[in-house]
C-alpha cells in the first residue's frame, strides 16, 4: 500500500510517536523512510530540551546552535528507527517553512504518505491540531497521517 513514507520530526513527543507509527507501517508494507527536520530558531530551545543531554535554553539560539539541534533531532530519529529495525533511506534538514519543506521532500522522493505529529513544537496558538500538520493535510498531494 505505502512504498515511501516521509516523516516530519521536530523532537516533540508527538513527532517521535509519528516516527514510531511510520516505522510500524514501513515494516508492514516494506516502505522506505525519509526523515525531515526543518529547524526553527523559535523552537530550538524546546528541541534542545527534548534531546537528552541538553538543558532548556532561555535565549534565542545562534545559527550554530540551530544546526547542532537539527543534527541532534535527526540523530535521535535515526536511533529510534534503528531500534525499531527500520532503515532510513535519507534525512533532510533545511531551514524554511516546515510545511513547504516537508511537502517538497515528499514530492521529491515520491512519497505516498506523510506522517507528522499532531501537535509539535510550532505555533503555540494551534492547540487542537498543529498548524504544520494542518497545513500539510491541506496542501499534500498524497495521504497524510497525523499522530497524537
Amino acid at each position: 500500500m505505502f512504498k515511501t513514507i516521509t516523516i516530519g520530526i521536530d523532537g516533540s513527543d508527538a513527532s517521535i510517536n509519528a516516527l514510531r507509527a511510520a516505522c510500524d507501517m514501513a515494516q508492514r508494507f516494506g516502505a522506505q523512510l525519509h526523515l525531515v527536520h526543518t529547524p526553527q530558531p523559535q523552537t530550538v530551545a524546546f528541541a534542545l530540551g527534548a534531546v537528552p543531554g541538553y538543558d532548556m535554553a532561555t535565549t534565542m539560539p545562534s545559527q550554530a546552535e540551530v544546526e547542532d539541534a537539527a543534527q541532534k533531532v535527526l540523530a535521535r530519529g535515526l536511533e529510534i528507527a534503528k531500534e525499531m529495525g527500520q532503515p532510513v533511506a535519507e534525512t533532510y534538514s533545511q531551514r524554511g517553512d516546515p510545511i513547504a519543506q516537508i511537502i517538497k521532500v515528499a514530492e521529491a522522493c515520491g512519497a505516498d504518505l506523510i506522517v507528522t505529529g499532531r501537535r509539535g513544537l510550532g505555533n503555540l496558538g494551534a492547540l487542537i491540531l498543529g498548524s504544520t500538520s494542518l497545513g500539510i493535510a491541506n496542501r499534500a498531494r498524497c495521504a497524510v497521517l497525523s499522530v497524537p
